[in-house]
């Protein structure tokens, strides 16, 4: 049973996890510091924002950054959380209790290297950002335009996130460090914990050697509760024609699915039935909601050698490695809410000048429970061994060799409790965005059917074994060359290459069943009846381990019950032999579903060149190839057939990328830049997989399924990209900038969409609506980023170290988005924005900072934003779109002495319920989710030596 006790006062003081390295960092040596600013040594707060400032100043590309101190000032738990409060970056998802996605300048193609190394999870192109903690960087760049000799993923940009360095500090270096975090919503405390250790040293015959080992280890429990109004479709009045029942949902063949903004929704608007306009009303067919909870593990490591056996020689041995470990109940309830009772209900209530329902009653209503367990584990490792050597005052080589690995595995049971209730009651938009719903009780029998966490009221139904899991592996050679050349108009030259062999393979396995008798026939089973059977078949204890329940559902926000059971999935996973044996069921082996092995190659050039004193630049040139092999197997016959299907597929693409920026220092403070780059994303690996999923419709008499699936000739999407920006650094530590951008995008991947009748695994044959990603659309972006750092000068004491921390990012985006036909044609073009992007965002960070102690309250917001389309086979608006969120973090550390420092922070401070609707501007006739996530606040302390 799920229960909510009150630990608050266990929040007690620890070690914070982040460290603030950035004034202690020891000199670069001479043969590093060739593209290195100055740095004005300024501590504290104030220092690390100066230092993000050289950077920005300094680099020859558009770039952002975070320094070490930046990261570990703010109540920031992984580098996505820190990334929000830059330039350009936008942030979005604070679900299982963390923000998980970052877009730069509206696009979420972003490429991410560790020490410029590229890195991934699984068999992603990509890392997943928020595995990576705080406490393990010494800086993050965001490259908003890049050169030749980097990486040419990511259409969005770049991110690099540095890790700490022996040959970074002086001499030896000690951090202990943990935090108590305290999240409000599971109400628990969790650790986050780090150490950092550090030394060099000058051996006689040798060289000088450094070694460091930087550990994390942070647990996580969560609890998001959520609540949704279903998609809409067509209902007779209570006066049909033709025979329909009053109330009666209007057959499919009669009206249009999956339109750009639904049917009309004027009072007495008509369709054609039968060839008479016929009245209709719009109304939900369901309503559902969630409790998610669950833990999650990340322990993170970073190790580094360094060794200059002589002033000219640096080689670097280093691994890095992340860890996943998440356990996740997610209760679920759903409740069809169409009339099954040949509308003996009140007359329904519509909103005011519409033919949308928005308050009505069912009698019969289906509806379930699910309890949905799943258990992921992901392990990543980074291995890699480098060398940078001065082979003359003008010649510099640096090579690199790096192997890495990733492997995740999931586990997935769950189970369905079953009803068709007695009677209800919903209002579908009850408080501004959030439905309402209460269910009868039947007087005539001895059980409350209002009460749904009474397990009387349920029966056992489907069951549902699933597993899994996908890796990868890659080998990459690097090679660099450097020449100065020392020329009145061209002052360098760099070449080099880049070779990898990447692997990615996926597993699966995946059955149901429902309970039958030993003719196999079904029969209905309580789950009263499945608690004694469950404990029969050896499951742990007397079976009752297997119901769930939540409380306190939707904290009280919501005219909904308080309480709800459901299957409790984690019983089911520990105790699976026994719930297989009452389904009839027996464990199943995983099989492989793709493996793809890709070789890519890039060579490159690049020049820096003046034109003037004044005015220099870059510019470059990227060749690169990618060779794909390609393997599927597909289960056909549905699930549980046993029946494989094996196919193969062969890919290349080549593309010459140019790249030029210019720099022009107009004044000392003043420095204007122009840039013109080309980039592309190639397809996920998972996006290649021919491998087709199909799904039975949830809701009773539906008549349309749907179906997903990948598709091998999928081409990788090209971007050319234009940027100018102007940088005025007006006083130290201080900056107003801005930055002009366009973004002509081809290629991009959207979901097609065909009809294809089929039976599906119950056994019904009917049409199911198959989505799969083709190259499809093409796209536009451009916008305005304006960045402010600010620290006034001659305050009177009191407010001395008072600053701020701005942005603001205005976007435009176009997309022509493709209609398909029923046998997946492009019948047409429909003009879009461009799915994640908000038009305006804006983040402020208000500073105060004095000797013995700091403070920040940082505040984030972004306009509402389009998210991607509905399931075609609705009458709604297709499109998703989120209500503009916001959120409020505060931070304030006390220096003890120079060695400790004591913290205390809070997170989502404002614990807004985070909303969606079908439709742009339309969340009053069409609201869709409802979501609260927690809250966090955190003690702590940092010693370091």
């Amino acid at each position: 049973m799920f229960k909510r006790t009150h630990i608050a006062s266990a929040v007690v003081m620890a070690f914070t996890c982040q460290f603030a390295f950035a004034q202690e960092e020891a000199p670069n040596t001479p043969e590093n510091s060739a593209d290195e600013m100055e740095v004005i040594q300024v501590s504290g707060i104030r220092g690390s924002l100066n230092k993000a400032l050289d950077e920005k100043r300094a680099s020859v590309q558009i770039v952002d950054a975070i320094v070490a101190e930046d990261i570990g000032k703010f109540p920031d738990n992984n580098v996505v959380e820190a990334l929000q409060r830059v330039t350009g970056v936008q942030t979005t998802g604070r679900g299982a209790g963390e923000v998980s996605q970052v877009s730069i300048r509206g696009l979420t193609d972003v490429n991410t290297t560790v020490n410029g190394r590229a890195i991934f999870t699984g068999a992603g192109r990509d890392v997943s950002l928020q595995d990576i903690p705080a406490s393990l960087l010494s800086g993050v760049t965001v490259y908003k335009t890049r050169s030749a000799d980097q990486i040419e993923r990511g259409i969005a940009g770049a991110i690099d996130i540095k890790t700490h360095r022996p040959f970074n500090f002086e001499g030896e270096k000690v951090v202990l460090a943990a935090r108590a975090i305290y999240s409000d919503q599971p109400d628990e405390v969790d650790p986050n914990i780090s150490a950092l250790l550090s030394n060099r040293w000058e051996i006689d015959g040798v060289g000088e050697v450094g070694a460091l080992v930087n550990i994390s280890y942070a647990e996580t429990h969560y609890r998001d509760d959520t609540m949704t109004a279903g998609a809409a479709f067509p209902f007779f009045t209570d006066k049909p024609q033709f025979n329909y029942s009053p109330y009666s949902r209007v057959p499919n063949e009669f009206w249009p699915q999956g339109t750009e903004s639904g049917l009309p929704t004027a009072s007495g608007s008509t369709l054609d039935v039968n060839g008479e306009p016929t009245e209709y009303l719009l109304a939900r067919d369901a309503i559902f909601g969630t409790s998610f909870t669950g833990l999650r593990k990340r322990p993170a490591a970073s190790v580094s050698l360094q060794w200059a056996p002589v002033d000219t020689l640096e080689i670097t041995a280093e691994g890095f490695y992340t860890g996943y470990e998440n356990e996740s109940q997610n209760a679920m309830w759903f409740s069809n809410t169409f009339e099954n009772g040949n509308g003996n209900i009140d007359t329904p209530i519509v909103f005011d000048g519409t033919n949308v329902i928005k308050e009505k009653q069912a009698i019969g209503a289906g509806g379930f429970q699910s309890g949905d367990f799943s258990y992921g584990k992901t392990d990543s490792y980074l291995y890699a061994l480098g060398a940078q050597w001065q082979a003359s005052d003008y010649l510099t080589i640096n090579t690199e060799v790096v192997y890495q690995d990733s492997e995740y595995e999931t586990d997935f049971f769950a189970m369905r409790f079953d009803r068709v209730a007695t009677g209800l009651d919903v209002d579908f938009n009850d408080k501004d965005g959030v439905p309402g719903i209460s269910f009868w009780d039947d007087p005539n029998t001895a059980v409350n059917e209002a009460d749904m966490a009474a397990i009387a009221n349920w029966n056992a139904g489907t069951v549902y074994d699933n597993g899994g899991g996908n890796a990868g592996d890659a080998l990459t050679f690097t090679f660099d060359a450097e020449y100065l050349i020392g020329g009145t108009y061209f002052d360098k030259v760099k070449f080099g290459g880049r070779y990898e062999k990447r692997t990615a393979q996926e597993y699966t396995r995946a059955q149901d069943a429902i309970i039958r008798d030993e003719n196999g026939i079904a029969i209905i089973t309580s789950v009263e009846s499945l608690i004694e059977q469950i404990a029969a078949a050896g499951g742990a204890g007397d079976g009752s381990g297997i119901v769930f329940q939540v409380d306190d559902y939707f904290d009280g926000r919501a005219d909904v019950f308080d309480s709800f059971v459901t299957a409790d999935g984690g019983y089911m996973l520990d105790n699976g032999s026994a719930v297989r044996s009452v389904y009839g069921m027996e464990a199943e082996d995983v099989y492989k579903t793709f493996d793809i092995e890709e070789n890519s190659y890039a060579l490159y050039a690049t020049t820096n060149f003046f034109i003037t004193e004044d005015i220099s630049g870059e510019f470059g040139l990227r060749y690169v190839s990618y060779e794909q092999d390609m393997d599927f197997v597909a289960e056909v016959g549905g699930m549980n057939s046993n029946v494989f299907e094996e196919s193969s597929a062969n890919a290349d693409t080549d593309a010459l990328l140019p790249s030029l920026v210019l720099n022009w220092n107009i004044t000392d403070d003043l420095v204007g830049r122009v840039a013109y780059t080309e980039t592309l994303r190639m397809p996920n690996f998972a996006d290649l997989n021919a491998l087709q999923y199909w799904f039975d419709p949830l809701t009773e008499g539906a008549t349309y399924g749907t179906g997903n699936g990948g598709n091998p000739d999928l081409k990788p999407t090209e971007s050319k990209n234009y940027d100018v920006s102007l940088e005025w650094y007006f006083a130290d530590t201080s900056s107003l900038y801005a930055a002009y951008f366009k973004r002509e995008i081809e290629g991009l991947v959207v979901a097609g969409r065909k009809q294809v009748v089929r039976e599906g695994d119950d056994g019904v044959t009917r049409p199911y609506v198959l989505s799969a990603p083709v190259n499809a659309s093409n796209g536009e972006l451009s916008g305005l980023e304006v960045g402010l750092v600010y620290f006034p000068e001659a305050l009177p004491e009191y407010l001395n170290g008072l600053g701020v921390q701005a942005s603001f990012t205005m976007l435009d985006s176009s997309q022509d988005t493709p209609e398909f036909n029923q046998l997946g044609e492009i019948s047409g073009y429909v003009d879009s924005q461009m799915a994640g992007v908000s038009d305006e965002s804006y983040s402020i960070v208000g500073i105060y900072e004095r000797d013995a102690f700091d403070m920040r309250l940082s505040y984030v917001w972004r306009s509402e934003f389009y998210t991607g389309n509905e399931a075609a086979i609705f009458a709604n608006p297709l499109q998703f779109w989120n209500r503009p969120e916001q959120s409020l973090d505060f931070q304030f550390s006390y220096n003890v002495n120079e060695d400790f420092v004591v913290t205390f922070d809070a997170t989502n401070i404002l614990d807004d319920v985070y909303q969606s609707h079908y439709g742009e501007n339309n969340d009053t006739l069409f609201n869709f989710g409802n979501g609260i996530y927690s809250r966090t606040f955190a003690l702590g302390a940092r010693y370091s030596f």
